[in-house]
C-alpha cells in the first residue's frame, strides 16, 4: 500500500500535505485490520468486449468469497466507499472485504486448507487449496 500511495502521489504530482493527507485518506481503509482481507477486484477486458460483459457480471462483486475449510463461505462485503454498479452494469474495479471470524483464523494458523472463488450466474471460478506461499502470506495479515 505504500508504494501504491507513493506511486499516485508521484504519478499526480502531489507534494502539499493536505494532498498528500487526502490520498492516505482515500487509501488507509484499503489496509486489512487483522480479522479481514481487503480485496481489490479488477474485471478486465478487452475495449470492444468490455460493455456486454460488464453488463453480465452485474452483482458479481457479491458472489466473491472464501472458505476456510471446516467453515461456511464468507462473502465479500463489496464497495463500502461508493456504489460502483449501475442498472445497466458493473464496474471494472470493486473493493471487497472479507471478515473472518476468530474459529476461521484459528483454523488457517491451525493448518486448514483455504478455497475463494466466484460464484455468479455468468462467471464461475474457484482456487481450492489457496496455493500455500498465497495462504501464508494471507494469514500473515491476520492478527
Amino acid at each position: 500500500m505504500q508504494y501504491q500511495v507513493q506511486e499516485m502521489l508521484r504519478a499526480e504530482r502531489i507534494f502539499e500535505p493536505q494532498g498528500i493527507a487526502e490520498e492516505l485518506a482515500a487509501y488507509n481503509p484499503l489496509i486489512p485490520d487483522g480479522a479481514n482481507w481487503k480485496v481489490t477486484l479488477l474485471l478486465e477486458f478487452e475495449p470492444h468486449e468490455r460493455p456486454q460483459a460488464l453488463a453480465q457480471l452485474k452483482g458479481v462483486e457479491d458472489r466473491c468469497w472464501v472458505q476456510v475449510a471446516g467453515h461456511e463461505r464468507v462473502l465479500a462485503i463489496a464497495d463500502e466507499d461508493l456504489e460502483r454498479e449501475n442498472e445497466q452494469k458493473t464496474s471494472a474495479v470493486h473493493f471487497l472485504r472479507f471478515e473472518l471470524a476468530p474459529p476461521m483464523i484459528a483454523s488457517l494458523r491451525g493448518g486448514a486448507v483455504l478455497g475463494a472463488g466466484i460464484d455468479h450466474a455468468h462467471y464461475h471460478h474457484e482456487v481450492v487449496p489457496v496455493p500455500q506461499a498465497v495462504r501464508r502470506s494471507l494469514i500473515a495479515d491476520l492478527l
